[in-house]
């Protein structure tokens, strides 16, 4: 009997299956690393008594500072430690998506500053791209609502982190590439400021660098919250900003 060849996308999705099944068998130990990693994470915050300015985090376990040794040393710490006069609520959670995000920005309160840090686990999850560009452009508009100065910082290229194995890391940084260009028009569209983070792996120091990732492979160690917190900086035009708070 003969049969019907399969459509080059049922192919490619059966394909991806098969890599995906692969991928997490051979980095079992490091999907228990980031799940250890993940429940021991804190999202630094500090309420001074004298704050000269305010600092509102929203998005997801890179917010909260996941794979940092404590949360002194995740990004939020150590701009509360050089700013001891910046007030920091950090509303980030492990896991969240921009759809969290956005219910994260839920509220009517000012602040002088807003970040925004999430995208990894919209890729990872693999959400569709419109309900990805919805969500990113809804938070985008909501933390105009609350600062003038708003910034985006998706993680950087999520298929050059250790934790994924080839071909899944090239469907990773396909997705990544693709999310970035949804928050660079969403910016654009809203008046904010996009810290770019996403590099092609020759290029890309996480990828050069294994110190800068933590041990699942996936989220930053203390020193690659340090680069982070250096692009931030040069970035987004908060350094001046910053220094009131110092």
């Amino acid at each position: 009997m003969n049969q019907r060849p399969w459509p080059v996308v049922s192919l490619l999705a059966v394909a991806a299956a098969a890599a995906l099944l692969f991928t997490t068998g051979c980095a079992a130990w490091r999907i228990g690393q980031a799940a250890d990693l993940a429940r021991k994470s804190t999202p630094f915050q500090q309420s001074p008594a004298d704050p000269a300015l305010s600092l509102l985090i929203v998005g997801d376990s890179t917010g909260v500072g996941t794979g940092a040794s404590a949360p002194e040393a995740s990004l939020a710490g150590l701009l509360g430690r050089t700013h001891p006069r910046l007030r920091i609520d950090n509303r980030a959670r492990d896991g969240a998506t921009f759809a969290d995000v956005v219910r994260q920005l839920d509220g009517t309160q000012r602040y002088d500053l807003v970040l925004i840090q999430a995208g990894g686990n919209d890729v990872i999850r693999m959400r569709s791209d419109d309900d990805v560009r919805a969500d990113i452009d809804r938070a985008t508009a909501l933390a105009r609502e609350r600062s003038d100065r708003v910034v985006l910082m998706p993680a950087g290229n999520v298929g050059n982190a250790p934790f994924f194995f080839a071909p899944v890391s090239q469907l990773m940084t396909n997705r990544a590439r693709r999310l970035h260009a949804f928050v660079r028009e969403s910016a654009t569209r809203h008046g904010a400021v996009v810290v770019n983070l996403f590099k092609e792996k020759a290029d890309d120091p996480f990828a050069q660098t294994p110190e800068l990732n933590a041990v699942d492979g996936l989220h930053p160690s203390d020193a690659g919250y340090r680069v982070w917190r250096d692009e931030l900086l040069a970035q987004s035009g908060w350094a001046e900003v910053l220094a009131a708070a110092r």
